[in-house]
């Protein structure tokens, strides 16, 4: 039986991970979150690690506040780089595979295709810099990793767009939504079992990829299709805006290619409309 630590347990993905770790018997599962590890703290990281003997590890602790971290740069950095470089560390001293979850917001958006894990990064905001900046302290910490770059997560848990919109519907509220930036809307409950898949299936094949759902869309186009699909709910409340002001600049464009992910992992995403439709329904 594999052991799996799971770090950051109480936010959006590792909420995903927990619900669906029952359907994974093979897998023996420990959550954390700080109050149980605190990953800033290099000497409690390593006594965990060393006294428990994981053979995965998935990160799903990360700073995800694009705004705030504008004005909150040292602990951006602190959990999203220094914390993923000190599991990355720990986890190569252990034998444990370590898997990173990173962002599309990595990207300057000036690209009009699919990113590809070749091309440049440029982050544009803090946020995306901490990230790129915890991706590089993987990769140079730890040879056995795996780092998943995604996209506009979303799930039926914490603070998300999907949440906060159909909340907003549910009130009757009108809303205008950005059609500035284009990207694609990803499932994190279908994440999570890709990832869940990928431990199980024992896949060697480390390094950088990209996963998230596939297609494109506007975040007006995201908040439409969710109006659409909630039953008694006024798609015509949803409008659209040109330009939403915000303190973090985000990429115009961040659509992440698959093809590296599909090759070779195996793992095939389901198109972002039918992904939310699914979850939507449940």
């Amino acid at each position: 039986m594999k052991k799996v630590l799971v770090t950051g347990s109480q936010g959006q993905l590792g909420h995903c991970i927990r619900e669906i770790a029952a359907d994974y018997p093979q897998l023996n599962f420990v959550f954390t979150d700080k109050d149980e590890l605190d990953i800033t703290d290099s000497t409690a990281v390593a006594q965990f690690l060393a006294s428990k003997k994981f053979d995965y590890c998935i990160n799903a602790a990360a700073y995800t506040l694009v705004e705030q971290a504008e004005e909150d740069e040292e602990t951006a950095y602190l959990v999203n780089a220094k914390a993923a470089g000190i599991l990355a560390g720990e986890c190569d001293r252990s034998d444990c595979v370590l898997i990173h979850i990173s962002t599309d917001y990595v990207f300057d958006g000036k690209k009009t295709l699919p990113y590809t894990e070749d091309d440049p990064t440029a982050p544009l905001s803090v946020y995306g810099a901490s990230k790129l900046a915890g991706e590089r302290l993987v990769q140079k910490n730890c040879r056995k990793h795996f780092i998943f770059r995604t996209s506009w997560l979303y799930s039926l848990y914490g603070h998300n767009f999907l949440l906060s919109i159909s909340k907003w519907l549910a009130e009757g509220r009108s809303l205008n939504i950005t059609t500035e930036q284009t990207g694609t809307p990803t499932n994190a409950h279908e994440l999570s079992s890709k990832v869940l898949g990928l431990i199980s299936g024992q896949n060697q094949a480390y390094g950088l990829y990209h996963l998230s759902n596939e297609g494109e869309a506007t975040w007006y186009d995201f908040a439409r299709q969710i109006a659409i699909n909630t039953a008694g709910v006024d798609s015509s409340l949803i409008g659209s805006v040109d330009h939403y002001p915000t303190k973090a600049r985000r990429p115009d464009y961040s659509v992440l290619s698959n093809e590296r992910a599909k090759n070779a992992l195996n793992m095939v995403m389901d198109p972002w409309e039918v992904s939310l439709q699914k979850l939507l329904e449940r």
